[in-house]
């Protein structure tokens, strides 16, 4: 029995010592593959552990970020793998040399029979040390959107918008056309097509579109909203809205939300979306009823029933009751509206203080507000939904003579110095338009010229003893023209 385990024991070890084939002048036996199989598990485990410990820890503490923190601990960790792949090797009496020239042989082999993975291979590499898409990008590939999860040496692992996992072969991402819509920021633009009926006004499409992008807290104020006529369609009228955000990759549910919001704001307008209708305007809500009753079989399936008489203001019609604005044309007055946006005020709030820079025009949507001097704390008036205020002082750059806080919960539209720069730097005219409305009141011009040089505002080179002649010189200083 003895003799026998002894046998055994010394036919096991020739199995495992004899030389199964030469590499140079080293002989691999089994013992030598098991010792090469344990010796590189080990360099792998530790190649690993030195990967999540320059990611998570050293690097972390250098200040990189993530997907930067992902790029160097790849590449460290292959080198290192490497390495230890080599120094094992040569402990083992291989001779890296002879190796070298084996492994280019077999590698034109292989190479033929596995072109796409060493394409992969290469374009993994590329992906780490050019980074033309990092960890953390979010992505549009063949309409799929979504963030970069992963970078291997061979393929990319995308997570969409859905939850599910696209896996990326690197070669597609480093040859193919990728959009890469986070390459410096999040920030993006959201491009919204909007049709309605063609007997639609553009100016009040225009303006219920931008009310619309200023109500959804997402959209950014810089750059501002914007409204594309794109054409006409089928008895309908195309539009786009441009909105800017922070968090493009939210998208979906930014569109969703201005959706809803252009809806209802056409609606109010009684813009209709096209379709089969028919369009019943009652001017007389009193008479209603007796529409409604000698009427049923006709108002039975009517998409858009209401009231012009309850319409919200539209800023368009205010804008024309304003004295310097009143010969504009609707192109005109949609460039007003463009550079406009809504402001709310809270209860209480204040707008400006007496003294500070005219630097904005108003007109009251919704709401009322006080007029007062501060320093007394005089009432002076009470503006209501309609009424306009601040456009002198914007045009002539004249100081606040008092102070404005809302006494109940308020929508602006308001035009800005900046904004009514811009679209008088693209249109000259509109200045002229303006100097020829302010002809007309030269005696409030005189009286607003007086007050400026009493406060040591008005520049000599702007200065004129006709009014008319110095507004058009300060609308020059004022806006750059």
């Amino acid at each position: 029995m003895h003799r026998a385990i002894e046998n055994l024991f010394a036919t096991l070890y020739q199995i495992f010592t004899t030389p199964l084939i030469f590499v140079g002048d080293t002989s691999i036996s089994l013992t030598l593959l098991l010792e090469l199989s344990f010796s590189l598990i080990i360099v792998l485990l530790l190649g690993r552990l030195f990967k999540k410990l320059l990611k998570k820890v050293f690097l972390v503490k250098l200040g990189i970020d993530e997907s930067n923190r992902e790029a160097i601990s790849k590449i460290f960790s292959y080198g290192a793998t490497t390495i230890g792949v080599i120094i094992i090797l040569q402990t083992q009496g291989f001779n890296v040399a002879s190796l070298a020239v084996l492994a280019g042989g077999l590698g034109v082999g292989i190479g033929l029979g596995f072109q796409n993975i060493t394409k992969n291979f290469v374009s993994g590499l590329t992906l780490l040390l050019e980074r033309p898409v990092k960890i953390g990008d979010f992505i549009n590939l063949d309409d799929n959107l979504g963030f970069v999860e992963e970078i291997g040496l061979r393929s990319t692992r995308v997570r969409t918008l859905r939850g599910s996992h696209v896996i990326v072969p690197n070669g597609i991402l480093v040859e193919g056309k990728i959009h890469n819509l986070s390459y410096d920021s999040f920030k993006g633009r959201i491009e919204l097509d909007i049709f309605v009926s063609d007997d639609s006004d553009p100016v009040v499409v225009t303006e219920a579109m931008l009310m619309s992008a200023y109500m959804e807290p997402a959209v950014l104020r810089k750059p501002p909203p914007k409204v594309i006529f794109l054409g006409f369609q089928d008895n309908a009228f195309k539009f786009q809205l441009w909105v800017w955000v922070n968090e493009i990759y939210n998208q979906p549910a930014y569109m969703s939300s201005l959706r809803f919001l252009i809806y209802h704001n056409l609606d109010q307008q009684g813009i209709l979306i096209p379709w089969d209708h028919v369009n019943i305007y009652v001017y007389h809500p009193q008479e209603s009823k007796n529409l409604e009753s000698s009427q049923n079989a006709i108002l039975h399936g009517v998409k858009n029933y209401q009231f012009l008489s309850d319409r919200p203001l539209s800023a368009k019609d205010l804008l024309l009751k304003v004295t310097y604005f009143e010969n504009f044309t609707d192109v005109e007055l949609r460039k007003l509206i463009e550079v406009g946006y809504r402001k709310r005020l809270r209860p209480s709030e204040i707008l400006f203080h007496e003294g500070d820079p005219g630097d904005a025009f108003y007109i009251i949507l919704s709401g009322s507000i006080e007029v007062f001097v501060e320093k007394i704390n005089k009432h002076l008036t009470t503006l209501k939904a309609g009424n306009f205020f601040g456009e002198l002082a914007l045009m002539l750059g004249i100081p606040r003579t008092a102070s404005v806080r809302a006494i109940q919960d308020t929508i602006l539209f308001a035009i800005h110095q900046t904004g009514f720069e811009k679209i008088l730097q693209e249109n000259p005219e509109l200045a002229d338009v303006i100097v020829q409305e302010f002809a007309k009141h030269q005696e409030e011009l005189s009286e607003r010229q007086k007050q400026l040089r009493q406060l040591g505002l008005v520049d000599e080179t702007e200065d004129d003893k006709n009014p008319v002649v110095w507004v058009r010189n300060r609308l020059k200083n004022l806006f750059n023209l």
